[in-house]
């Protein structure tokens, strides 16, 4: 998304102009689910003097009840008008993404969004200016019942690239991509992807912050078509067994005022020292941060092998198989491609998470196992064990319990979110458990 800078004047005039009726103060909660507090625009002083409170209580994982007061501390500088009118005025919906402040007036630390703010700054502190993330977000398209409820129905039969009338979400793409770029996002590509109505858009990488903003932004305008179209846009990792599933590949690059400082053109891949060590700090610690970039018990039905999703803590600069590939491109383009991660994590934690875990590398000068150039679906156990090939965590218990095993993922967190965060995730999956599926009465029943 481009990005641009606004001033409160700059605001109060783009409202006027542009018939705002109502003010949405957006923020996301621990799990990445977008909450907002909606004003109408008389508010709007209020809002612009950080003087807007709300109920911390009501969300999962804030506050307790007698703590509850919160204000909302909006970022001037993610001002945007959705190209929706509300009434037949045409009077339209502005959005300010915001910060969480206590009662106190400080940082709460139980806002993922500051937590990377607070990240970053460590990171600013070893002597890099920006991380730079492009990532590449997977959903599929389903149809609605004639209740307007989502099925699993898949609205075409296209693969990789097709075109209608295979792709027959075709249209509705169109219209994502068109909405996006009224709203400031620059689209790189648009396509439909391997699985049956399954569906990719990329934008342009952007600073870590701003990233995980537009993330949160493209979900929400990728749901709201969906929904003008009669469809359904779900971003579970495995919706449907036996297809691939939807992954979010995270491209990152580190920055010094220098220019990228992952490229180094008298390396034999061109690739500097620290970009080796970051990569050594992202295998180093990938198990333990799957947790975070792969949270839901449906994101361990994607991780398995076959469909393209990497199970193992691998690199390679051209193989698709290990965790971490290192795309062609060259000079301010360098970067390292993570592939683990699938698009239920919430980008705020996802991003703290990974920097921590690449600048830890890059402080012990950590070092990558060789690269591995074949295809590891097709190695046997003792071929990995050989190559120093490990895997990623097979269900989510497993990575909640490597999470709590690594002080520097622990650390990216902070202790606030990271009980929020495990607490939860412990009961998710105890629920989980607790379920018989259809695949155990079909595969027992009859035979016991």
């Amino acid at each position: 998304m481009a990005h641009k800078v606004y001033s409160k004047d700059d605001i109060r005039a783009l409202i006027k102009e542009e018939n705002v009726e109502f003010l949405r103060l957006q923020f996301s909660d621990v799990f990445g689910t977008i909450k907002n507090v909606e004003v109408p625009v008389s508010q709007l002083e209020k809002v612009l003097a950080n003087n807007l409170m709300f109920d911390g209580s009501s969300i999962e994982g804030f506050v307790r009840i007698e703590e509850s007061d919160m204000y909302l501390y909006p970022d001037l500088n993610t001002f945007m008008i959705f190209p929706w009118a509300t009434d037949e005025r045409g009077g339209k919906v502005a959005r300010l993404i915001a910060d969480i402040y206590t009662a106190e007036r400080k940082p709460f630390a139980g806002d993922p969004r500051g937590n990377l703010k607070r990240v970053l700054k460590e990171m600013n502190a070893t002597g890099f200016e920006a991380f730079n993330i492009g990532t590449e977000p997977e959903f599929f398209l389903f149809k609605l019942d004639e209740d307007g409820n989502p099925t699993t129905k898949l609205n075409d039969k296209g693969s990789y690239f097709d075109l209608a009338p295979l792709d027959m979400g075709e249209n509705t793409r169109r219209q994502i991509v068109l909405e996006m770029e009224r709203m400031g996002f620059e689209v790189e590509a648009a396509h439909h992807e391997v699985a049956p109505g399954q569906h990719e858009v990329d934008f342009k990488y952007a600073s870590a912050l701003e990233a995980a903003d537009n993330i949160q932004t493209f979900k929400l305008i990728v749901k709201t078509i969906a929904r003008e179209h009669g469809l359904y846009a779900t971003f579970l990792p495995k919706p449907i067994s036996g297809i691939n599933g939807n992954g979010m590949h995270m491209n990152m690059s580190l920055f010094t005022k220098e220019g990228n400082a992952f490229y180094d053109v008298d390396d034999e891949m061109q690739l500097s020292a620290a970009a080796y060590s970051f990569m050594g700090g992202l295998l180093a610690h990938g198990a333990n941060f799957t947790a975070i970039t792969n949270p839901t018990v449906n994101s361990y039905k994607r991780l398995t092998p076959g469909f393209e999703a990497p199970v193992y803590v691998a690199w390679s600069g051209s193989n698709r198989s290990p965790m971490i590939r290192v795309p062609a491109a060259r000079g301010n383009s360098t970067r390292l491609e993570l592939r683990s991660v699938d698009p239920t994590a919430n980008p705020y934690l996802a991003f703290a998470a990974v920097l921590a875990a690449g600048l830890d590398g890059i402080k012990h000068e950590m070092t990558p196992n060789h690269a591995v150039d074949q295809n590891i679906y097709l190695m046997d156990e003792s071929e990995r064990k050989r190559a120093g090939i490990t895997d990623l965590p097979d269900t989510l218990l497993d990575a909640i319990d490597a999470l709590e095993s690594d002080v520097v993922i622990k650390d990216a967190l902070g202790n606030a979110l990271l009980r929020t965060f495990v607490d939860a995730k412990h009961l998710e999956y105890q629920a989980y458990r607790r379920e018989v599926s259809q695949w155990e009465l079909d595969t027992y029943l009859e035979q016991y």
